[in-house]
């Protein structure tokens, strides 16, 4: 029911430990967490730090058992029978509804039950000092301190559902924070909508609440459907909430810290840089402004954060765990879509594959477009479609799969000028770039090689194998590479700054490559028009190298990183195992 309700799950398992020494909010409680979370340690509850009275707790996530811990009610099991309710016979007998009784009384916890009173409204500050919270920063070229797990309340102008948005949250002063609202989120909806009318946007920020309110701020619900409903059905009991005479927001009874301000129209303030879930830097753009009015919180309030960078962290387990709380809808909301997967290690948007239905010819792309026009999924730069009963968890089976059957000349497709998310800078400007769909449907038209024997090509230093049907090569981009003999059979080939690093494994490959591409700009191949559609010759190259354009890669900094290690048995004195925060190896 709360983050404190959590904590104390935690601990009756060993999945938490406590750091009671001083760490410095700075780049060293961050550096800490990454060096524990590189080894799938435990959560980390910091009792002493720097400058806050208020203490720091991270890595709540961070496994796939700690997720289970934190919904003991298995809300996937529960979405999967309702799902199932909805595509059975109907109208279903008496007999199937009782069996199905447990989850049908689960509906009942939806939505929210106002109170007269909550922890939340323990302790108020007015006027309010955002510089006493522990808020973090967690990568040496920061443009300051943010606010990692912020739930973002905003209501439309005018009345309508409500929308609980994770969209991070920049320190500047005492009463100001940044707003980072990304293109399709639900809180820069209503700001747009409130800004037209020349009207502020109340906003009311909630940190600290149960896991199944960070779930639900995070979970990519069609717009309109309040993110709170689902929170309700997740931790099996209805929201609790009061209210307050600084807001007409409700506010939520048992999180540990709640913001109340506005967004005045029109007002902008340049926000970033900041080391993102990518494992590069985004970089500094205008956001509109917080003015935070009030600050309620518990008298005794703990602050939770955490901490994104390159893959695998925190956030790949939470997405993963939505993804599965969400299957069972992907066929009622996209018939024909069996199954679909989006990877973490490439930040989720980067890549996406699915197993769909092709019953007649191009059935498929049908499919693709649905997840292409369904919320969050639109923002997938790159998908992989296929019709065989892969497991989609597999890249390596999935790849091998889609090319035993993919054509170059009909089964590949490059939207241009579209958008992109916000956090991905491989497009031309800001949230503006390219969609890829490749297809492998049907019978299988080739065998792949597993070798490679073709010789070294001219500009090119190394050549490796992925899996089967893919290269992998180190060195410069020329056209005369689509000409080399040697990759005459191999369908696709990937060009990186470095084949080692590349394929160390597979979560290294899945980043090297989708988060240094854009479809429209770095896919390479011998094509002609035919029928207004580009009908390319293989093989198909993919130049997912460095670009001067990106922005760099998040490194640990060297001063902190040789503190960190120093004073490693002064955080913990009982012992704790050790990882790089930029290898993720044992030290």
């Amino acid at each position: 029911m709360s983050l404190r309700h959590f904590l104390q799950r935690l601990r009756e398992s060993g999945e938490i430990v406590d750091v009671h020494s001083e760490v410095d909010p700075n780049l060293e409680l961050a550096e800490i967490h990454r060096r524990v979370a590189a080894v799938d340690g435990p959560a980390l509850f910091f009792h002493n730090v720097k400058n806050s009275k208020f203490p720091v707790v991270t890595n709540l996530f961070g496994s796939r058992k700690r997720v289970d811990l934190a919904f003991p009610n298995h809300p996937e099991k529960i979405v999967a029978e309702l799902v199932e309710m909805m595509t059975m016979d109907f109208p279903p007998n008496l007999k199937t509804l009782w069996k199905k009784r447990t989850s049908l009384k689960s509906l009942l916890h939806l939505g929210t039950k106002r109170r007269s009173n909550g922890p939340i409204k323990e302790c108020c500050q007015t006027p309010p000092d955002l510089e006493s919270l522990p808020l973090l920063k967690t990568w040496p070229d920061d443009g300051g301190h943010f606010v990692t797990l912020p739930l973002v309340y905003t209501e439309p102008p005018g009345g309508g559902p409500p929308n609980l948005g994770m969209y991070r949250i920049q320190r500047y002063n005492k009463t100001e924070t940044g707003l980072h609202f990304q293109i399709q989120k639900g809180g820069g909806f209503h700001y747009h909508q409130a800004e037209n009318l020349g009207e502020p946007l109340p906003v009311t920020i909630f940190i600290g609440g149960s896991p199944a309110l960070i779930l639900s701020a995070i979970t990519p619900l069609p717009e309109n459907v309040p993110e709170l409903l689902l929170c309700g059905l997740m931790q099996g009991k209805k929201l609790s909430t009061c209210s307050s005479s600084h807001t007409s927001h409700p506010l939520i009874s048992e999180c540990e810290f709640a913001l109340l301000g506005k967004a005045r129209p029109k007002v902008r303030r340049m926000e970033g840089p900041f080391g993102d879930h990518y494992g590069y830097y985004s970089l500094e753009h205008e956001f509109p402004l917080f003015e935070c009015d009030a600050i309620y919180h518990r008298k005794d309030a703990i602050y939770p954060a955490t901490v994104v960078g390159k893959p695998r962290q925190e956030d790949y387990y939470i997405g993963d765990y939505l993804q599965e709380l969400l299957s069972p809808l992907f066929p009622i909301v996209m018939p024909g879509v069996k199954d679909l997967w989006s990877y973490g290690e490439t930040g989720f948007h980067s890549l996406s594959a699915a197993v769909v239905t092709e019953r007649y010819y191009r059935e498929c792309m049908a499919s693709a477009f649905r997840i292409l026009g369904e919320g969050q999924l639109s923002l997938t730069k790159f998908l992989l479609l296929t019709d065989q009963p892969v497991n989609l968890r597999n890249f390596r089976e999935l790849l091998t799969t889609v090319l035993e059957r993919f054509s170059p000349e009909t089964d590949l497709f490059v939207f241009a000028n579209l958008s992109l998310d916000t956090l991905d800078y491989t497009g031309p400007e800001l949230n503006k770039g390219s969609r890829g769909v490749m297809l492998g449907i049907g019978e299988k038209k080739r065998d792949l090689h597993s070798s490679y024997q073709g010789g070294q090509p001219p500009q090119i230093s190394k050549v490796g194998v992925f899996s089967p049907g893919c290269l992998v090569l180190e060195g410069k981009y020329h056209d005369q590479l689509l000409d080399y003999a040697g990759f005459k059979e191999w369908p696709l080939i990937v060009l990186v700054d470095n084949v080692d690093k590349a394929l160390k494994n597979d979560a290294a490959f899945l980043w090297t490559v989708f988060t240094r591409f854009e479809p429209a700009a770095d896919i390479h191949a011998k094509g002609r028009i035919f029928r207004n559609h580009v009908t390319y010759s293989g093989p198909v190259l993919i130049d997912a190298r460095m670009k001067d354009s990106y922005p760099p890669e998040v490194l640990c900094d060297p001063t902190t990183a040789k503190q960190v290690t120093q004073n490693w048995n002064r955080y913990f004195p009982e012992g704790m195992e050790m990882g790089d925060s930029d290898t993720g190896h044992v030290c």
